[in-house]
């Protein structure tokens, strides 16, 4: 291994994670999900030299989700039909930096840094043009730029947090290009040494080679040499494990000391009647067995939903025929509606949106925490396809708010994807305060609808008469769904 600086892996350090001062508090009231400030690896290296196995052992090792690899081989520029006949006799030149786009992919990974969905496209070797096929990334962590150019643009080394070249001896290089092309992209024998012969050698020592001066890493002999691939996933833990610190203690310091009055935010409480007093009298007794459990959870649901309605605001005046001639003025309403669950504890509103609503567009979100530290991190989401083209309101459940991060992450997945701040609506049946202290003070024009709030501290507010406190088990332990299953 031969670190640059001194023979010493320079020191990346995610953008604020210098745990030796507190975050700036004009900072504090917004949140900073951890897919603004991804972590970027670029991997560079010779045909063959085993950038792509590095790469993989990367994403093995560090066992990140939402870790994207971003191959350079995507990226080829469209050949026009003449240099389509040049490609297919192994005359057209691909390992020229000419023959990528590289402002798509600089374009690609600056949307990705700011959080942005980017769209990927798919290049075919079989028929030396890209398809119709595209994939789209949303939400990486950590991304991985692996190709031959990957130290060579100056715009990638910027957004870059570590920059690996791995130097392999050319002939090793051959001998691995030609299996992968004989095997895996359809070339005979004499075409692919003839392809190395007059193109990829050549600019390997013109153009490729002179890009390990841009790299933080060198290693020598690729996957073969362990003990450097070792030092270099343990310093990538190491600055990911700093980054999710940043996080946690952004996170944490959100909405803590700010002034909190439920009637300054557009938040409605379900209002304490003797139904509602009935309800919460079975769902808060340990005594209460699985099946009334999930009845009388289905019930709330529903009375949650029926007060969530009443954000809808787009209504038209329409008379309505009715029987014997008579007629009802009546409303029609004007905006589509969208329920998007937060896996698995909103999924047990499931049932009762069904109930209320006929015909809805539905979407999920799972945001788990890590089980070392406790960081909340996006694993899967699934939206229904320009969610922000509709007309509609946007109802985001979640049975239980505890720490408030699972549903500020959720929320700025829905900002991110273009929705508007006021079209969502926060649907959960148990919240404590911190937990609602932290998403208002991030985005004060949300919609909240709770079924019991918790408070802080002792107090007699008028929606919290049991004075139950945010410590209080029923509010800081994640019950309902594991009863609602029965995956407890």
């Amino acid at each position: 291994m031969s670190p640059r600086n001194g023979g010493r892996i320079s020191r990346v350090t995610p953008e604020g994670a210098d745990h030796d001062r507190n975050i700036d508090d004009k900072a504090i009231s917004k949140y900073i999900p951890p897919w603004t400030t991804p972590y970027i690896i670029g991997i560079a290296g010779n045909s063959g030299s085993g950038k792509t196995s590095i790469s993989q052992q990367i994403i093995h090792m560090i066992n990140q989700p939402w870790t994207i690899l971003i191959s350079f081989d995507n990226f080829y520029n469209p050949l026009s039909p003449e240099e389509r006949v040049l490609a297919f006799s192994n005359n057209f030149d691909f390992d020229h930096p000419n023959s990528l786009d590289l402002d798509l992919l600089v374009a690609t990974i600056d949307k990705l840094k700011h959080g942005g969905r980017a769209t990927i496209p798919v290049y075919s070797f079989n028929l030396h043009n890209r398809t119709s096929k595209t994939n789209i990334i949303y939400g990486a962590n950590v991304i991985i730029i692996e190709g031959l150019y990957a130290l060579y643009d100056q715009r990638l080394l910027d957004m870059m947090d570590l920059k690996i070249y791995v130097d392999t001896d050319l002939d090793i290089c051959l001998a691995r290009r030609l299996t992968r092309d004989i095997l895996y992209r359809g070339r005979d024998l004499p075409g692919a040494i003839k392809q190395w012969e007059k193109f990829v050698k050549p600019n390997a020592v013109k153009f490729v080679n002179p890009t390990m001066k841009n790299a933080d890493l060198i290693i020598p002999r690729g996957l073969d040499n362990s003990i450097a691939i070792e030092l270099m996933i343990n310093h990538i833990k190491k600055q990911l494990a700093l980054k999710s610190r940043n996080h946690l203690l952004h996170l944490k310091q959100l909405g803590v000391d700010m002034k909190f009055e439920v009637d300054k935010y557009n938040i409605k409480i379900l209002a304490d009647t003797n139904q509602v007093r009935g309800i919460n009298s079975i769902l808060f007794s340990e005594n209460t067995s699985r099946s009334d459990f999930i009845f009388y959870m289905d019930r709330m649901s529903v009375l949650l939903i029926e007060v969530a309605q009443q954000f809808f605001n787009e209504y038209t005046d329409e008379i309505i025929p009715t029987g014997n001639n008579m007629s009802y003025n009546g409303l029609r309403m004007n905006q589509d509606y969208i329920a998007i669950t937060v896996m698995q504890s909103g999924d047990t509103f499931m049932k009762s949106i069904k109930k209320c609503f006929a015909d809805i567009k539905l979407g999920k979100l799972l945001i788990q925490s890590d089980s070392t530290t406790g960081e909340p991190q996006l694993h899967f989401e699934s939206l229904p396809a320009n969610i922000n083209e509709y007309e509609s309101k946007i109802l985001l459940f979640d049975s239980q708010i505890i720490s408030g991060a699972g549903a500020i992450m959720a929320i700025q997945v829905l900002l991110d994807h273009k929705v508007e701040e006021d079209d969502i609506i926060l649907v959960c049946y148990l919240a404590t305060e911190i937990g609602i202290r932290r998403i208002v003070n991030v985005f004060p024009k949300i919609n909240i609808v709770i079924g019991k709030l918790s408070s802080m501290e002792p107090s007699n507010m008028w929606y919290n008469k049991e004075g139950f406190l945010d410590s209080h088990w029923h509010f800081r332990n994640r019950f309902i769904d594991t009863l609602y299953y029965g995956s407890g």
